[in-house]
């Protein structure tokens, strides 16, 4: 019996995240396997280069995009493919590519890479006018309409209000309840789940699973006691991702260097923060590729996740599990709930620098076996057989 033939369909960011390592990593497994896989992709470096008009039409191609309708359905009935697996529809793909494969009759798996569906601005984070933040789930318990008061995506009405009405014309057209889902974790599955409150049912709890991310182990784990005297901090450089923090907490810390792979909106801010507070112990090393990062966490003390937000699973923290290296995590959401206290990791108050200086000695006067860390993680071969088993259930509930 032939395997499936698999669409796999991803909205590029701007700047490279912990989907596209997914996007990556579950097509070759694919392939491995002998599965066809198809890539559809679009890229939000387009929008640098749209007209004006194309600008303005932007809030409702967002909402249905008849380009992507159109080339996917074509795809679906050329390629004769079985099974659509979208990971990012945001901003130019749209949930359109939905209605195109419910047009050929094929099932739809949608990976939970994060909150969009639940929130507005997808993190259930909100800022004060002081630039500090917090975990907000005002859009789960008050309604839509409160994202639109407080601008929650990019700070912008118009946008944040686009991605409402586009939640509320799927959610009143029962897009959700016709996709399969995965979710990364349970924590996410549960939140998920959320939507179906006060006797709703947006989504169809029957057709939710959990699939955990997922890398291949290609690197011996360098023993604990032979690592560099470094920490590291690998992601986007976000006040989300923690990296203030994080910088806070590095002002009284003499004895470790602190090396930051990325780029992001508070990069000027870092080297700026660096530079007046004189932290030459600090690296800022810009933009990785992911195997020169995964080298550098394999040799570093501890991956450091000072995030303030729930998280979807970070790539780097699987990354960091398959190198047997220990992560120092804030203790919410997925993050607090994939670190095991004092075998893989060791968990910090999340909007606490004092908290994050006192585990970081810690983890230091600590003995991390790599062997057992490594052991965390989901094999190429388990991931495999759970997304296997997933396309099957899809497909015969399909039919």
């Amino acid at each position: 019996m032939s395997k499936p033939k698999i669409l796999i369909v991803h909205n590029y960011y701007q700047i490279p995240g912990g989907e596209d390592t997914v996007v990556k990593n579950e097509r070759k497994l694919l392939e491995d396997q002998g599965h066809e896989v198809i890539l559809y992709s679009r890229n939000n470096l387009e929008l640098k280069n749209l007209s004006k008009i194309q600008k303005l039409c932007l809030p409702f191609t967002t909402i249905f995009s008849l380009k992507t309708y159109k080339e996917v359905k074509r795809i679906i009935k050329e390629q004769k493919i079985d099974i659509v697996h979208v990971h990012n529809t945001l901003n130019l793909i749209s949930p359109s590519v939905y209605y195109a494969a419910f047009a050929c009759k094929i099932p739809v798996v949608q990976t939970i890479h994060n909150f969009r569906l639940l929130c507005a601005g997808a993190t259930f984070y909100k800022e004060n006018k002081d630039g500090s933040g917090f975990i907000c789930e005002d859009c789960l318990s008050k309604g839509l309409r409160c994202a639109v008061k407080h601008r929650c995506y990019r700070g912008s009405f118009l946008q944040t209000l686009a991605c409402v009405v586009n939640l509320k014309i799927h959610r009143f057209f029962g897009t959700y309840k016709k996709l399969n889902y995965i979710c990364l974790t349970e924590f996410n599955k549960e939140k998920l789940l959320q939507l179906n409150s006060r006797g709703k049912k947006i989504i169809d709890p029957s057709k939710v699973f959990i699939k955990p991310n997922f890398v291949t182990a290609e690197a011996e784990c360098i023993p604990y006691a032979q690592r560099e005297n470094q920490f590291v901090f690998a992601g986007r450089l976000d006040k989300l991702k923690g990296i203030q923090l994080l910088l806070e907490a590095w002002k009284n810390i003499k004895d470790f260097e602190l090396i930051i792979c990325g780029i992001g909106p508070e990069e000027a801010w870092c080297k700026r923060f660096i530079e007046q507070n004189n932290l030459k112990n600090v690296k800022m090393i810009g933009f990785v590729p992911n195997e020169e990062v995964k080298k550098i966490i394999g040799k570093s003390k501890a991956l450091i996740l000072p995030t303030q937000w729930y998280e979807g699973y970070p790539m780097t923290m699987a990354e960091s599990f398959s190198l047997g290296t220990p992560v120092i995590g804030s203790d919410i959401g997925n993050v607090g709930c994939l670190i095991k206290e004092n075998i893989s990791g060791l968990k910090f108050r999340f909007n606490s620098s004092e908290d994050l200086k006192e585990i970081i000695s810690k983890i230091n006067k600590g003995s991390f076996n790599s062997t057992i860390i490594n052991q965390q993680i989901t094999t190429h071969d388990e991931s495999y057989k759970i997304l296997n088993q997933i396309y099957s259930v899809c497909r015969r509930e399909g039919k």
